[in-house]
């Protein structure tokens, strides 16, 4: 395992982004690499985090403004090669068909549960299984 894992957080609102830490913590679950987050709250800083620096998974906030998470996941999966798996949240559990349409691999919504954010990262960055993309496909609703 890895001595820690590096997630990026990206949101416009700094309150969401400080949700996302303490949600998840240093350590998500116990079988997971201990966490160092990068936060972001512009997509120009998002593409040039994930072009020189190496991200385990993306938590993307789909209510950010004016480039929200859905798209931004959408265009990172286009333009990224190897792009992370990423956690969306999402405004509500009626929109994870959206979370689809993006090619998230996970999405929580708003408000943040603590739980459901922590295991579903967890997920994230676990090793995959043999013939599979990410340790994860889930949508947790709080």
């Amino acid at each position: 395992m890895q001595p820690t894992a590096t997630v990026l957080v990206y949101s416009d609102d700094a309150n969401t982004r400080e949700q996302v830490r303490l949600a998840a913590g240093r350590r998500p679950a116990a079988d997971v690499p201990a966490v160092e987050y990068v936060e972001c709250a512009t997509l120009p800083a998002v593409l040039t985090t994930l072009e020189k620096q190496h991200i385990d998974v993306c938590v993307l906030d789909g209510e950010t403004a004016p480039a929200g998470g859905m798209g931004v996941c959408r265009q990172i999966k286009d333009e990224i090669f190897d792009c992370p798996p990423v956690l969306l949240l999402i405004g509500r559990p009626q929109d994870a068909w959206l979370a689809s349409w993006s090619r998230a691999e996970a999405a929580v919504s708003h408000p943040i549960d603590p739980v459901a954010l922590a295991g579903t990262l967890a997920g994230l960055l676990r090793p995959a299984p043999a013939g599979s993309a990410t340790g994860a496909d889930t949508t947790a609703s709080a």
